[in-house]
């Protein structure tokens, strides 16, 4: 484990970055003894200096969701960050590519929370029953790192977290087989990927699920009115300065944003 210092040197660093849009030599260099706990709360650390700066805590992203992701990390289980109020857009949205390093975009399922809900032992029915909406979303992914990273440089990160898009039909969990929603993604009119929610774990509720469980052992857990980005069903699209993005749910609708 890293000191108490080295954490808060750390998010400082992943701070900086942030908000002058350079990315940080990867804290597993400079703190070679770097672990995943150490990696969790340099992220505890960034988010409560965002929050007092002002920003406020919307809800967790879940990332590393399909086996390739974790297979390509060396890792065996999903990662997490937070969602902070600023960096929520609604469909229709004109995005600021500069508010990014280098951004990509993922299509995924928000779940809105209408109860509280802990664990642990939470399991996907307690998602499901917890659950009072759920509705497509974009994921925006941005590292402030360099490259290469290994995983506790992308969970400092904030598990890579830019920002969320959220559009479409909104729906209740039990209206629809949420393992079976499909998306395609078009960038400036070409499919650019496409894919099914199953591919999440299996069901997307799976994901969240185990983030409760997680998030039990630091005595935490998700808030009614939270949003939780359950994974992505896409590989990640590069987004640059012009580019126009729709992403059809069939059913439950589109979104489509542009990045000026």
């Amino acid at each position: 484990m890293l000191s108490d210092d080295d954490h808060r040197k750390a998010a400082e660093a992943i701070l900086k970055a942030e908000r002058e849009r350079v990315p940080c030599p990867q804290l597993s260099k400079t703190f070679p003894g770097m672990e995943i706990a150490d990696a969790y709360r340099v992220q505890d650390l960034w988010a409560e200096a965002r929050i007092a700066g002002g920003a406020r805590l919307a809800g967790h992203k879940i990332g590393l969701t399909s086996r390739a992701m974790q297979m390509a990390s060396k890792m065996t289980e999903p990662d997490y960050g937070r969602i902070l109020d600023d960096a929520l857009f609604n469909d229709g949205a004109q995005i600021r590519t500069d508010l990014f390093i280098k951004p990509r975009l993922e299509v995924e399922l928000a779940f809105i929370m209408g109860e509280d809900l802990s664990g642990p032992g939470c399991r996907i029915y307690d998602v499901m029953r917890a659950t009072e909406f759920v509705v497509p979303a974009l994921e925006i992914i941005d590292y402030r790192t360099e490259v290469p990273r290994a995983i506790v440089d992308t969970i400092a990160d904030n598990a890579a977290f830019g920002a969320i898009v959220v559009g479409g039909r909104t729906v209740r969990p039990f209206d629809v087989d949420v393992r079976w929603i499909g998306a395609t993604l078009s960038q400036n009119g070409i499919i650019e990927e496409s894919g099914v929610s199953a591919a999440i774990m299996g069901h997307p509720a799976a994901g969240i699920a185990w983030l409760v469980n997680k998030l039990a052992a630091v005595d935490a857990g998700l808030k009614k009115g939270q949003i939780v980005l359950g994974g992505s069903f896409t590989r990640p699209v590069d987004i640059r300065k012009g580019d126009v993005i729709q992403a059809d749910y069939g059913p439950l609708g589109a979104i489509g944003v542009s990045f000026v």
